[in-house]
């Protein structure tokens, strides 16, 4: 399923591609009529909300991966929210696409203004950078989406212990390679690799896949990122 604006031009290519049954839209009510795209027109999947902050918090709430485009102050608003609420633990981690056509520059000017006035005064950190790729093709974006659930399937906090429930096993290998790259971010303990607790007991539909299971640092969810990078690139079992 894919989730845009509602609006017309990309989200409406957007939701053309996807079709009608695979689309839903949040518009938002603005003093001049702003245009529904004719694919979700008058869907019941189509919700139109008065705040942008609303807005805001139902795409983090329901979307499992983010691609933003070029765009005004909104694309900004959007890319920024996202980006601090994982930031700062408040969302879960899902991949985020900035997308540009080939040989754009759109969001390459945005980096160098996030390297050279955020990370060069110390308002951001160095691997705050991981929480986002820049793509410059549709196929290059997917792919990058993909390849995050590849391994990866979902996580949960459970007390102070973080659970990354997975598609597949990992290699000892590879758990004592995780372990040696990530100690930084562990408070306790190390990296391991069980099936689930009688606590998720509420999670039916994932219980049998395996998990990796540590009790983090929870300032550092860059470094989580990085994490289920490294968790994607392994070798399975």
């Amino acid at each position: 399923m894919l989730i845009t604006g509602g609006s017309d031009g990309i989200m409406g290519g957007v939701q053309r591609g996807a079709g009608r049954a695979h689309s839903f839209a949040l518009n938002i009510r603005l003093p001049s009529e702003q245009r529904v795209n004719e694919v979700i027109e008058g869907d019941p999947k189509l919700v139109t909300l008065n705040y942008f902050f609303t807005r805001k918090l139902s795409f983090v709430k329901e979307a499992h991966a983010f691609a933003l485009l070029p765009g005004g102050f909104g694309t900004m608003d959007e890319a920024f929210e996202v980006l601090t609420l994982m930031q700062t633990g408040k969302a879960r981690i899902v991949p985020v696409v900035l997308l540009d056509q080939p040989r754009g520059k759109y969001w390459e000017a945005w980096m160098q203004f996030l390297t050279e006035r955020l990370l060069k005064f110390g308002f951001i950190s160095e691997e705050d950078f991981a929480f986002f790729k820049i793509k410059h093709s549709a196929q290059d974006a997917a792919a990058e989406i993909t390849q995050f659930y590849k391994v990866f399937h979902s996580a949960r906090w459970v007390g102070e212990r973080f659970f990354i429930r997975l598609n597949r096993s990992l290699s000892n290998e590879a758990l004592i390679d995780l372990n040696n790259h990530f100690t930084d971010i562990l408070s306790a303990g190390e990296i391991v690799q069980r099936t689930a607790i009688p606590k998720e007991n509420d999670e039916l539909e994932t219980l049998d896949l395996p998990r990796l299971i540590f009790t983090p640092v929870r300032t550092r969810f860059g470094r989580f990122r990085q994490l289920i990078d490294a968790i994607n690139s392994s070798p399975t079992t």
